[in-house]
């Protein structure tokens, strides 16, 4: 059952099933599989898991209606009103029907010149949204893409997982650390961080045999994934609080954690 299982992982048929990008005979082999061995259905909980830590994606606002902008359009027009004047002696009655078979003559041709004008404004309206609709699926596809990718390396099974969590001075702190020592890749995920003066910023540090390495500030406007160096060796992570400008590691550290030691 053993081998079983592995060359069942080794197929890769879970992280389709996850992705949605499976034939329908593969699903239901996918299905059979997490049914009947409790293995599968714990990595197939981790993968849902880890997927909904990579679900951050900012929203983008969609387009104004065409519906709406017709409406604004046409509440912008004024109706026109053509005045006329009482005539001063008796007209002919052929006359006057020439004369209201030419009003209406123009008046319809003014309404269809009016229309042709609210019709090309329309177009053009419609276009720009395509243009902008457009511009918006390039940037999600671009988003979509970063965040397969980042999937990807959160499911390596060479990934190692880390939570660090703030001490009493930070006890809103929360963040999780990635570490793939075979890639040489290290990622963060910030949870969670504490309320800061506007002096103050996250320092995150490497700790190494003899000295700390900075590895950069973390934002607190950004609360998802994010990259940060990797450091070959490295004993331990940890996060001080301080000035920007802070390039030693002078403060006490408001949360650690130990690194697993690899043989690379």
């Amino acid at each position: 059952m053993e081998k079983k299982l592995h060359t069942f992982f080794q197929s890769g048929l879970l992280d389709k099933y996850i992705l949605d990008e499976i034939s329908a005979s593969e699903r239901l082999k996918v299905e059979q599989f997490i049914e009947t061995y409790p293995e599968v259905e714990s990595e197939y909980l981790r993968l849902q898991d880890n997927l909904e830590i990579l679900a951050k994606a900012d929203a983008v606002e969609a387009p104004k209606f065409v519906l709406d902008n017709i409406k604004n359009e046409l509440e912008e027009e004024a109706t026109p009103v053509i005045t006329l004047e009482r005539p001063r002696r008796r007209t002919p009655w052929y006359s006057i029907a020439a004369s209201i078979v030419a009003l209406l003559f123009a008046g319809g041709y003014y309404m269809k010149y009016q229309q042709n004008q609210e019709l090309i404004k329309e177009n053009q309206v419609v276009v720009d949204e395509i243009f902008d609709l457009r511009s918006d699926i390039e940037d999600n596809n671009k988003k979509l893409d970063n965040l397969m990718r980042q999937f990807m390396k959160l499911n390596n099974p060479e990934t190692e997982k880390y939570v660090l969590r703030g001490n009493a001075r930070a006890k809103d702190l929360k963040t999780v650390a990635y570490i793939n020592a075979i890639e040489k890749t290290s990622m963060i995920d910030v949870v969670s961080l504490p309320q800061l003066s506007e002096d103050q910023f996250i320092h995150l540090w490497a700790e190494m045999e003899d000295h700390f390495v900075s590895l950069g500030i973390l934002d607190p406007s950004q609360k998802n994934m994010q990259s940060v160096p990797y450091m070959e060796n490295a004993l331990g992570l940890s996060i001080t609080i301080g000035p920007k400008e802070n390039a030693d590691k002078t403060d006490e550290a408001v949360a650690e954690i130990e690194l697993k030691n690899r043989n690379n």
